[in-house]
């Protein structure tokens, strides 16, 4: 069989032989693949979830600028001198004969159906709902940036397990190649020693390596299956069947220098805006605890109406004022507030921390981007050079000029650097994956041009 698998045979490989796959099936892109997990991922469910909790919360504060308004049916009875007596009156049934002594000391008992509606309308608090209300905006807002985060991560663990299953699957095959190479070298082995030309020791060590490459490729076989269960995972589709995917072949991606990345991260990455915006609400957060211990100023209102029976006459009421108020001991706003600026700086200190992360990320991504295309390089090349010594050490074996030991040697380091070179590719597409990642620009279509 001929030796494939090198660099000009790209497409060739992947259009091999995969076990469960339909011919007719359509592959499975990678957008495809992120679309799975932005729709279904329990992450995204989640940081869904959370800006639902922040729009509602956001809401809630609001709501302080609005009235209080309430109404409430009461049904009472009772003989207690004081609630007669002011029962009577708020029922407008009160007479004269109600001052007598034994009625006012000793009364009979009386009901009241009183219909009640009473609000309330804070008017003045020191700003401090305003604040409150940019505090719960300000979380609503990082809530969202949070749940961008969120998909950047799940886009980029599916680009990450989308990568694993063809790189596993490019090691099975090279791992099935290698047994039919083995059992090709055997066979010929055996002619071999039937014509004399070889030793039995030399059978021996082929039958060995036969062995050694169906062991590899049962591993390799292992490699995918797992491969493919952590593509389940990061897409949420626990029952995803495994099937062809569309291959993502090897490729220059274009670089940037590391000042503008480390720009373009601070500028799109959503972790960091949800910290900001975190920092702005505790901001808000503490001003309203300081501006709590000023002077409030609202209105209330009551009308009241009261009855014997439930559809009788009665009398009806009502009262309205201003109230002014100060707290003139304010501990639990001295508590409130030392909480609310303990708050803010922690957030401060994890904005900072987390800038030196984003920094030391990028960073990072910019090292292993450049090692990537390098190691790249040097495998393209090796592996022209390993093809063609294993070449060459087929035909001097052929010809009786080199040993089996020889032959087997140049097919481990054939077989590695047909190894080493995929890993390379992947390895390529994966640091420009964590590099758009680390900058914050890993988005469904950036990760199309992946592919």
């Amino acid at each position: 069989m001929e030796r494939f698998l090198g660099p000009t045979r790209t497409l060739a490989l992947v259009l091999c032989v995969i076990p469960h796959a339909l011919p007719a099936q359509e592959p499975l892109t990678l957008r495809q693949a992120i679309q799975m997990a932005l729709e279904q991922n329990p992450d995204v469910d989640i940081a869904k979830a959370g800006i639902a909790e922040a729009r509602a919360n956001s809401s809630l504060a609001r709501t302080q600028y609005l009235p209080q308004v309430s109404f409430t049916e009461d049904i009472s009875g009772g003989n207690d001198p004081v609630y007669v007596f002011g029962t009577r009156l708020r029922q407008q049934r009160f007479t004269a004969a109600d001052f007598a002594l034994p009625s006012l000391n000793s009364p009979d008992p009386i009901g009241n159906f009183a219909t009640r509606i009473s609000g309330g309308w804070l008017l003045f608090d020191s700003m401090r709902t305003q604040k409150s209300v940019h505090a719960a905006q300000q979380m609503q807002q990082s809530a969202a940036s949070s749940a961008g985060a969120v998909d950047q991560k799940v886009v980029f663990d599916v680009v990450q397990a989308y990568q694993s299953v063809l790189y596993a699957e490019r090691q099975r095959d090279i791992a099935q190649h290698e047994v039919e190479t083995a059992e090709t070298l055997l066979s010929s082995v055996d002619d071999h020693v039937k014509a004399g030309l070889a030793v039995e020791s030399d059978r021996m060590s082929a039958q060995v390596s036969v062995a050694a490459r169906r062991q590899a490729r049962i591993a390799a076989q292992g490699e995918v299956d797992l491969a493919w269960a952590q593509l389940r995972v990061a897409t949420g589709v626990p029952d995803l069947k495994t099937s062809m995917l569309q291959p993502i072949e090897p490729k220059a991606f274009p670089g940037r220098d590391l000042e503008e990345e480390f720009q373009t991260a601070i500028k799109n990455r959503q972790d960091l805006a949800a910290l900001r915006h975190a920092q702005s609400a505790q901001s808000s957060a503490q001003s309203a605890a300081r501006l709590s211990y000023g002077p409030h100023v609202s209105a209330y209102g009551n009308w009241e109406d009261d009855r014997r029976t439930l559809g009788g006459q009665g009398g009806n009421n009502w009262v309205a004022g201003v109230q002014i108020g100060v707290d003139i001991l304010p501990i639990g706003k001295r508590a409130q507030l030392a909480k609310e600026k303990a708050a803010k700086a922690r957030v401060d200190a994890q904005l900072n921390a987390w800038q030196q992360q984003v920094r030391l990320q990028v960073n990072q991504a910019h090292i292993q981007r450049q090692t990537a295309q390098l190691s790249l390089e040097t495998a393209r090349t090796a592996i022209d050079q390993a093809t063609e010594s294993l070449r060459i050490l087929k035909n001097r074996y052929q010809a009786g000029l080199a040993t089996i030991t020889d032959l087997l040697r140049a097919e481990d380091a054939e077989r590695e650097a047909q190894v080493n070179y995929w890993h390379a590719v992947y390895g390529n597409t994966m640091a420009f994956a964590q590099q758009l990642f680390a900058t914050g620009t890993l988005t469904p279509d950036a990760a199309e041009d992946l592919q």
